[in-house]
């Protein structure tokens, strides 16, 4: 077979694999925003450790290194951009505040606002896929010229999606009221952050286990709420 299968690997794919998952779940029958999100943790969990674990092989070829980036990126792109797309898919479809605001108004203008939002949601994918490959580019670029470790990023690293969307998800379980139209600016100023030229340090690892802290914190929370709505 082609590609590589060895331990430097195993936590992009799995990444990956829980992405898949997650646009599965979160676009079922009428939609699973909520089990959409626990996916976006669990990815934003391996994808915090796979760099690290990749570099721990220190006999790993040139090929080997250049196919990390790669499925990295592209993971990336299915994770926190395809993923957050379509737990907003979701929400649209599932909260009591479109539904009312969606069965307020005529046909046509119900139509014409809710592809507006999803082409939102699109164009947000396409926000995470040119961060991605402009990354690329540059960090290729920047290892020819510098060499080392990137100690800065410019603009918004797509893998925040993992802490941002989340949150939003949990103020909305929490307050008495759906604030699932919120989901919406919040992915428009997120797309707008990955192409920013502000610059952003590089997290190390003691930033690395804070941001797991606070997802699997999160988490737990999600957790919680969905226990006591479900009793």
């Amino acid at each position: 077979m082609i590609g590589f299968y060895n331990y430097t690997v195993v936590l992009t794919y799995l990444s990956l694999l829980s992405a898949g998952t997650g646009i599965i779940v979160s676009l079922a029958g009428d939609g699973h925003p909520y089990w959409g999100v626990f996916f976006l943790l669990l990815c934003g969990l391996f994808d915090a450790f796979d760099g690290k674990v990749a570099r721990t092989k220190s006999d790993r070829s040139d090929m080997e290194m250049n196919y990390g980036i790669q499925i990295d990126s592209l993971s990336d792109l299915v994770a926190f951009g395809v993923l957050p797309a379509c737990i907003g898919v979701a929400l649209i479809n599932t909260s009591e505040f479109f539904e009312r605001f969606f069965g307020s108004g005529s046909p046509r203008l119900v139509i014409f606002i809710k592809y507006a939002l999803f082409a939102v949601l699109v164009l947000y994918i396409l926000a995470a896929l040119i961060r991605l490959a402009y990354f690329n580019v540059t960090e290729e670029e920047r290892q020819r010229t510098e060499g080392g470790t990137r100690r800065a990023y410019t603009g918004l690293p797509v893998t925040s999606a993992a802490l941002i969307f989340p949150t939003v998800m949990l103020f909305r379980y929490i307050l008495p009221f759906d604030i699932s139209v919120v989901y919406i600016p919040v992915t428009i100023l997120t797309g707008f952050a990955f192409l920013g030229k502000f610059s952003i340090p590089k997290p190390k690892l003691r930033g690395i286990l804070i941001m797991v802290g606070i997802g699997l914190a999160e988490a737990v929370a999600l957790l919680l709420i969905w226990y006591f709505r479900t009793r």
